[in-house]
């Protein structure tokens, strides 16, 4: 599958769409391959009573990995939107950096389906997740 758009360029996309990803501190740090990495620095916001990080925060993780991976392969098409995402929690996330990491497994005319895990950096993951993109228009329209 081949990359469109850099790491770099995706997170410029990704922080003029959705400011908070710059406030959170979301940094894209690799894409290709049908795939792409991004990492979020530990902030105390991130956690739940019991000191671990929130489900919403490894949403968040899941989401914006997702997205990496989506425009890296479709280029500069920011309305890309997440049409599905199932979570399963493995296991209680440490209050520690965050890395989530996605890959594509099918790209089709409407519908990129994938696959992503989330976690505490140096940690088995602790969530698993399914998902789709419903891409824009003018890219199933190009591979008509």
């Amino acid at each position: 599958m081949e990359t469109l758009l850099s790491a770099a360029r995706v997170e410029a996309i990704i922080h003029a769409g959705l400011p908070e990803s710059d406030t959170m501190g979301v940094r894209v740090e690799s894409v290709g391959d049908g795939a792409a990495t991004i990492r979020i620095p530990f902030s105390p916001r991130m956690l739940r009573p019991g000191e671990r990080v929130s489900g919403p925060t490894l949403f968040a993780a899941i989401d914006t990995a997702m997205y990496a991976a989506v425009l890296a392969h479709i280029g500069e098409r920011p309305m890309a939107v997440t049409a599905d995402l199932n979570m399963h929690f493995l296991r209680a996330c440490a209050p520690r950096e965050i890395t989530a990491g996605a890959r594509i497994l099918k790209m089709g005319r409407r519908l990129a389906v994938m696959s992503a895990v989330a976690g505490a950096v140096d940690e088995a993951p602790a969530v698993h997740a399914t998902g789709s993109y419903a891409l824009p228009a003018e890219v199933f329209a190009q591979k008509g």
